[in-house]
C-alpha cells in the first residue's frame, strides 16, 4: 500500500511516496544482543550533502576495530561504489563541506602516550582540505584550531580561529577566552589576520558573508563579562550589555530580529528559568519577552535548515522536557519538519541535517530511545535509508524510555529518564547519574542505557538538583547550603529508586548505581552510605578525591564559577575520607590517559580500599581518555563485559 505525502517548501510542492508497512505496525520479537554490537563504534555518522546536492558525504567505520573513513558518494545511486578518504597515520573526526568540489578534514593525531596534566591529553588537531574533484588532501600545518565560518558564498576561503597562548587569558571562562581570527586560503594555506583577539574582546562571531556582527570580552577590572554588536555598516564595535562574574544568570546573543535595530537574546533577565528575549541595541534593553516556560529553561534556538541560503535566519525556539522539542516562527520550516515526523519509523528527535541550495534535496536525521541514530535521503520526491549508526540493532528490541517526575524527600520535584527493558515488573535496577554535574542531560538514545536494558535492567538516570536547564533556583540548590554532594544531591538519586520501588516497578533487593566522572563519584559515595539501598557499585572515571581534582580547577575559574565549584566542592563528602565505610562490592573503571579525572584519583582510592580490606575490582582502560570519543571497541567490549560480569556474579549475596 502506498501513501502520498505533500511537503511545502516555499513554492515548491513535492509528492513523497513511501511505504509504512515495515515500519511501527510491524513489530519483530525481542532480540538479546551480543555485547558486541553495543561496543561497536558508530558506523555511519556526519551525513551531509555538499551545496548543489550532487555529492553525498558520510564518515563511516567499516570494520568493528578499525578507524573513520570518509565516504563521498553520488545521492543519485548509493549503491555506487564510493570514494573513500582516510588520513592515516591521523584520524578523521569530521569534515565540513566549503564548497561543491571542497571539504575541510578535521584530524587528531596521538602524539604522547601520557597526558601531560590536567586537560592535556594524548591528541593533537589540525585540518586539511580536501579535493573531491581531484581526490587529493593537502595539509596544513595549523596546530588546534577551530573554523568559526566556512563563507559559504566564497570558494576557497575561509575563517580560522586560533587560541592566544596568553597568561591574561587565565581564570575565565573559556566561552570568553580570546582568539584571534584569520582569513585562511585553502588553495594556498596563507592566512591573513583579520582580528587579533584580546580579554576585553576576544570572541567573535561572523556571519555568513564573514562580517563580524557579535563578539564577547572581559573586564577584568570591574569582574564583568561584556557584549558587543557591530551593526550593518559600520566598522566600529559598541557595547551591548554587562553581566557581573558573580551572577548566576544567562545571557546569550542568538542573533538579529526582523524587527529594526532588536536582536534576540536567551537570557534569565532576573527570572529562574531562561527565556527567550527581544533586546534593543540601540537603548541597550530588555524588549518584548517571546518564550518563556514555567518548568524548564529555553535551550536556544533554532537556525533556518538551508545553511547554505539562510543560515543566519532563526526559525525556531528550543526546550527540552522528555525530548528536544521546537517551537517554529517560520511555518514552513515547522510544517516541513511535522510531515516529515509521520513518515520516519521511531520519530523522536528528528531534524534535517543538511540541504541543497535548491532546498529540494536533503538530508533527514533521526534519534531515539528505539533509534541509535538514522540517515535518509530525500531526494526527487522519494525518501530512502542511507545508515544508521547502529545497524544491527533493531528498534523494536531496543527499550522505551519514560520522562517521569518524583519528590525528593525535603520535597524538591526531580526529573528522571526511565528505560524500561522487555519483561515483567518488578525488574533489577541501575541507577545510572550524568557525569558534570552542573550539566544538562536529554536521555534520546542511551547505548549505556539501552545495552544494560537488553540485558534485564530498568535503568533510571535521575535529573538531580544541580543538573542545569531547569532553572537557576534548582541549579543553586546543590550548592547554596553548602556543598550537597553526597548529602541531598545522593537523595535524590536515591528517592527516584525508592519511587520506582513503592510503584513495583524496581525489586528492592536488586539495585546497583554505575556513573562515570561526577556519576563515578556518586557511586563511590553510594558505597559508604547508611542505610544501604544498593547491592553493588560501578564507578567510572570517579572523581574519588575532591580537594585534589578542586586544586585542578582552582587556578582557572573565578566569579560565580569559582564560588560555586568552592560551595559545592568544600562542602561535599569526599569519597578518599569514606573508604572505611563502603559496604557494598564495588567495580571501578578508569582510563589510563584521564586527562580530566586523572588515573592518580583511581589509584588513591583502591589503595585505601586495599588497606581496610575491601572487596572490589578493578578495569583499566588502556589508552582511554575521559570523554567518550576517546572509547574504542577494544575499550567498550572490555568494560562492557566486565560491568554485566559484576552485576551477575559479583553484585550482591546472589548478584543481580
Amino acid at each position: 500500500m502506498k501513501n502520498r505525502y505533500c511537503f511545502y517548501f516555499g513554492l515548491v510542492v513535492l509528492f513523497i511516496s513511501t511505504s509504512t508497512q515495515s515500519f511501527q505496525d510491524k513489530l519483530l520479537s525481542f532480540e538479546k544482543y551480543p555485547l558486541e554490537y553495543f561496543a561497536l563504534r558508530e558506523v555511519v555518522n556526519q551525513v551531509s550533502l555538499s551545496p548543489n546536492g550532487k555529492l553525498l558525504a558520510m564518515m563511516v567505520i567499516p570494520t568493528k576495530k578499525g578507524n573513520p573513513v570518509l565516504e563521498i558518494r553520488d545521492p543519485s545511486d548509493l549503491k555506487k561504489r564510493p570514494f573513500r578518504v582516510n588520513a592515516d597515520p591521523m584520524e578523521i573526526t569530521g569534515y565540513q563541506w566549503v564548497s561543491n568540489d571542497h571539504m575541510i578534514l578535521h584530524l587528531r593525531q596521538k602524539v604522547r602516550d601520557r597526558i601531560k596534566g590536567f586537560n592535556q591529553g594524548i591528541y593533537e588537531r589540525k585540518i586539511a582540505k580536501l579535493d573531491v574533484k581531484k581526490r587529493k588532501i593537502k595539509n596544513f600545518n595549523v596546530k588546534n584550531p577551530y573554523v568559526a565560518n566556512v563563507l559559504p558564498n566564497s570558494k576557497n576561503k575561509i575563517i580560522l580561529a586560533l587560541p592566544i597562548n596568553d597568561a591574561d587569558k587565565s581564570k575565565v571562562s573559556s566561552y570568553f577566552r580570546p582568539y584571534s581570527y584569520y582569513e585562511f586560503d585553502l588553495n594556498s594555506g596563507n592566512k591573513k589576520l583579520l582580528y587579533r583577539g584580546q580579554l576585553s574582546l576576544g570572541n567573535i562571531n561572523f556571519n555568513s558573508k564573514g562580517e563580524p556582527i557579535f563578539a564577547r570580552g572581559f573586564d577584568r577590572g570591574n569582574g564583568e563579562y561584556i557584549w558587543y554588536i557591530r551593526e550593518p555598516k559600520s566598522d566600529s564595535w559598541v557595547e551591548l550589555y554587562r553581566l557581573s562574574e558573580n551572577s548566576h544568570e544567562t545571557f546569550s546573543i542568538e542573533g538579529f530580529d526582523t524587527k529594526p535595530n532588536h536582536i534576540l537574546v536567551t537570557a534569565n533577565n532576573g527570572n529562574d528559568k531562561v527565556g527567550l528575549w527581544e533586546y534593543n541595541y540601540k537603548t541597550k534593553s530588555f524588549g518584548e519577552i517571546i518564550y518563556l516556560r514555567d518548568d524548564v529553561d529555553v535551550v536556544g534556538t533554532k537556525k533556518h535548515s538551508n545553511f547554505w541560503e539562510k543560515n543566519d535566519e532563526i526559525t525556531g525556539v528550543t526546550y527540552a522536557t522528555d525530548k528536544f522539542h521546537t517551537e517554529y516562527f517560520d511555518q514552513v520550516e515547522g510544517a516541513t519538519i511535522s510531515q516529515l515526523e509521520k513518515l520516519i519509523p521511531y520519530s523522536h528527535s528528528l531534524r534535517i541535517n543538511s540541504r541543497a541550495r535548491t532546498g529540494q534535496t536533503m538530508v533527514i536525521y533521526n534519534s531515539g530511545p528505539q533509534d541509535p541514530g538514522t540517515y535518509y535521503l530525500l531526494k526527487d520526491g522519494k525518501i530512502q535509508t542511507i545508515g544508521s549508526k547502529q545497524p544491527l540493532l533493531k528498534s523494536e528490541s531496543l527499550a522505551k524510555v519514560d520522562y517521569i517526575t518524583y519528590k525528593a524527600r525535603d520535597g524538591i520535584s526531580v526529573s528522571a529518564y526511565v528505560t524500561i527493558p522487555h519483561g515483567t515488573a518488578p525488574f533489577p535496577l541501575i541507577n545510572l547519574p550524568h557525569g558534570g554535574p552542573f550539566v544538562h542531560e536529554v536521555v534520546g538514545y542511551d547505548e549505556w542505557a539501552q545495552m544494560l536494558a537488553n540485558n534485564g535492567y530498568m535503568v533510571i538516570q535521575p535529573q538531580y538538583r544541580g543538573s542545569t536547564g531547569y532553572g537557576l533556583d534548582f541549579y543553586k540548590s546543590a550548592f547554596n547550603e553548602g556543598g550537597q554532594g553526597g548529602h541531598k544531591m545522593q537523595d535524590d538519586k536515591d528517592d527516584g529508586v525508592k519511587y520506582l520501588i513503592e510503584k513495583g516497578l524496581a525489586d528492592p533487593g536488586r539495585v546497583a548505581m554505575f556513573g562515570w566522572s561526577y556519576g563515578g563519584y556518586a557511586a563511590l559515595i553510594a558505597a559508604s552510605r547508611t542505610p544501604q539501598l544498593y547491592q553493588c557499585v560501578i564507578a567510572g572515571a570517579a572523581v574519588a578525591d575532591m580537594r585534589m581534582q578542586l586544586n585542578y580547577y582552582r587556578s582557572r575559574l573565578r566569579g560565580a564559577g569559582l564560588e560555586s565549584q568552592l560551595s559545592y566542592r568544600h562542602g561535599s563528602i569526599n569519597p578518599i575520607d569514606e573508604v572505611e565505610k563502603v559496604n557494598v562490592p564495588m567495580l571501578i573503571i578508569h582510563g589510563s590517559v584521564d586527562q580530566r579525572v586523572p588515573l592518580e584519583h583511581a589509584n588513591k582510592y583502591r589503595a585505601l580500599l586495599d588497606k581496610h580490606g575491601k572487596f572490589y575490582k578493578y578495569v583499566e582502560l588502556d589508552g582511554a581518555d575521559h570523554f567518550y570519543s576517546s572509547l574504542f571497541f577494544r575499550h567498550q567490549i572490555n568494560m562492557y563485559e566486565s560491568i554485566i560480569d559484576f552485576l551477575k556474579n559479583d553484585c550482591g549475596t546472589n548478584g543481580l
